[in-house]
């Protein structure tokens, strides 16, 4: 019996509602055991899940579901929500190959509203949501979750400011937890840092609601006041903390967001407006597992650890990762040119910036969760005289295409893109996956992109960018390195140029970024039968190598590999270089199909998709016979 818990009877949300606050607060705890004997196995975003229990629990408690929604931000706090709506069972496959997603996705159930991965975008979804509701005349609960870091992004203003104009029937939970994956910065987070400290705004509103709830003349007089009166009220205790309600939208005090009784209360009386209200729960990340508590940036996405320390059972790397070699190379970058300037979105350790951070404060910008922001700005230095380098995931460039585009290409200024986790990341899925910045940034005019092979590649590619006139991109995958030694000096490479790394006339492997050392594989295995394979580490995105090109031509079978998407991705480009040059050459372009792919090994994945020296050695083998 003492193996019982409430979370085995729960397989949707309509259980919860036969439960009392005391079952509840139970409940929360159980989901923070299993999210932890779960994630120590798996990994996973646990500080963040493990700080969300408790709002999610008092919501779904509340709601009917799937018949109302819920549009998490980011998604990686879902965890509780998963396991409430279902998923219990597969929950202990969460991220694995072949098992659940680390996010919501509504292919998955039809309790997922919203595909999430990205920031900022819930609220955008939600007004969509409440808009459709208005439209047909139902009357669902429409409800978005989103982090304070995520507020400040650009699209989460845009939507606030459209539901407050609208006054849509939409209820906001803001989990403010001071943390994004690195520190929160910015103006918006001193405006919640003050109203989190500034008590007397929620003493003087409920005094006044406890007033007015007594009835008798002073009731009467207080709601003759109304809307006058409630204005009063902020202007006279915190004239600068009432954005929210600036834009048309009912904003409550801060809320204790581990308090389920106290959430179901507040949530019971936004959930029953007409109009946008948003509710601020204070939580705290890593609620109920310490070492999560004590350090919520190594546990906002981690690998398998020892749940009684908290400590990383990951096996210690053979070689330093991609991440580790470019942090140290902008350190010596900056250590050369006083001009060099680092900027990131909100990702200071992820992208290896933290020992530049510290040496170089005053030439380190951490905008928050605002690549737009990020690389707006970085043209405004350049123009200014300055050399940026804008240090983002691949994936989380792709918001702001447009930045780069008119702000950076259009002016050629001189901007340095630094794309970490390009091609395929592994656990986190499709959301994640950098396999699209080959296309956009090709697209581009002015734009030069380099993809290196190995860790040295990378320290010349940086150092290559940084010596050019113009914006210019590097890409660059997670994960452990190849193991090249790295240069004493780096060089700057000759614009546009390949290398050989193997020779052999019988079929020509164009092979991009870290796809060279699959392709050195493959070469390996068909020369075992009898097939001599030409490996060329392209070097180059854009301008390719146009003399490499025509070379491949006069073997028997060209083709190119890359780790992103096929279409108008770097394969394309060759296949337009042989083109126009007259080739007749048969040409094969490897990489990403037209479709989404799924979370699991790097290496698995590969294997899937051809992208391995067997699957490629196997191309070239059917294409030849």
């Amino acid at each position: 019996m003492d193996d019982l818990r409430i979370l085995d009877a729960i397989n949707s949300p309509d259980d919860l509602k036969v439960l009392d606050n005391e079952e509840l607060a139970i409940l929360a705890a159980e989901i923070r055991q299993e999210i932890v004997a779960t994630t120590a196995v798996t990994g996973g975003h646990v500080a963040s899940s493990l700080g969300a229990v408790d709002i999610i629990v008092a919501l779904e408690s509340l709601l009917d579901m799937p018949r109302d929604r819920v549009v998490f931000d980011v998604g990686h706090q879902a965890y509780a929500h998963k396991l409430l709506t279902g998923r219990r069972e597969a929950f202990r496959t969460l991220r694995a190959y072949g098992g659940i997603s680390g996010f919501t996705k509504p292919s998955e159930s039809p309790f997922d509203a919203h595909p999430s991965g990205h920031a900022s975008d819930s609220l955008s979804v939600a007004t969509g949501l409440a808009k459709a509701r208005q439209l047909k005349g139902t009357n669902e609960k429409v409800v978005a979750l989103i982090g304070d870091a995520s507020l400040a992004g650009g699209m989460a203003f845009e939507a606030l400011n459209y539901m407050g104009n609208e006054q849509l029937p939409l209820v906001v939970i803001l989990n403010d937890n001071e943390m994004s994956i690195s520190r929160n910065v910015g103006a918006l987070m001193k405006h919640l840092g003050n109203i989190r400290a500034n008590s007397h705004y929620r003493e003087a509103r409920e005094g006044l609601q406890a007033a007015m709830e007594q009835g008798g003349p002073a009731a009467r007089g207080l709601l003759g006041f109304g809307k006058n009166m409630k204005e009063s009220l902020k202007q006279m205790v915190i004239p600068h903390t009432m954005i929210y309600e600036s834009l048309g939208i009912v904003c409550t005090a801060p809320v204790d967001g581990h308090n389920i009784a106290e959430l179901r209360d507040i949530l019971s009386l936004v959930l029953e407006m007409d109009g946008p209200a948003l509710v601020h729960v204070v939580t705290r990340k890593g609620e109920g597992y310490e070492p999560a508590r004590r350090d919520p940036e190594s546990f906002h996405g981690t690998g398998p650890y020892d749940i009684a320390t908290g400590t990383s059972l990951k096996a210690p790397a053979k070689h330093p990762t991609y991440t580790e070699v470019f942090g140290q190379a902008m350190v010596d970058e900056a250590v050369r040119d006083g001009d060099v300037v680092a900027i990131t979105a909100a990702m200071t350790g992820g992208t290896g910036l933290k020992a530049l951070a510290a040496e170089f404060s005053d030439r380190f910008v951490d905008v928050g969760i605002a690549e737009e922001q990020a690389v707006g700005m970085a043209s405004g230095l350049a123009a200014g005289g300055k050399k940026p380098v804008v240090a983002l995931y691949s994936t989380f460039m792709q918001r702001a295409v447009d930045q780069l585009i008119i702000d950076c290409a259009l002016p050629d200024a001189n901007v340095v893109f630094a794309l970490d986790r390009a091609g395929l990341v592994g656990d986190d899925g499709p959301t994640h996956h950098g396999v699209f910045d080959m296309v956009y940034m090709r697209m581009v005019p002015n734009v030069r992109m380099l993809a290196p092979s190995d860790e040295a590649e990378l320290v010349h590619a940086l150092h290559t960018a940084l010596a050019l006139e113009g914006p210019v991109a590097l890409r660059y995958p997670r994960g452990a390195a190849e193991g090249a030694p790295l240069p004493e000096a780096p060089q700057v490479l000759e614009v546009g140029k390949a290398r050989t790394v193997r020779e052999g006339d019988d079929v020509a492997l164009l092979a991009f970024g870290r796809m060279v050392g699959q392709a050195r594989e493959a070469a390996e295995l068909l020369a075992a039968q009898g097939i001599q394979a030409r490996v060329v580490d392209m070097r180059w995105v854009k301008p390719l190598d146009e003399e490499a090109i025509a070379a491949a031509a006069a073997t028997r079978l060209v083709v190119t590999v890359e780790e992103g998407v096929v279409a108008g991705g770097a394969g394309e480009g060759v296949l337009e270089v042989l083109a126009r040059q007259g080739a007749t050459v048969p040409a094969i372009t490897l990489g990403i199909p037209d479709r989404f792919i799924p979370q699991g090994p790097v290496s698995q994945l590969f294997a899937d998709l051809g992208l391995d020296g067997e699957g490629i050695a196997k191309t070239v083998r059917e294409t030849l016979a």
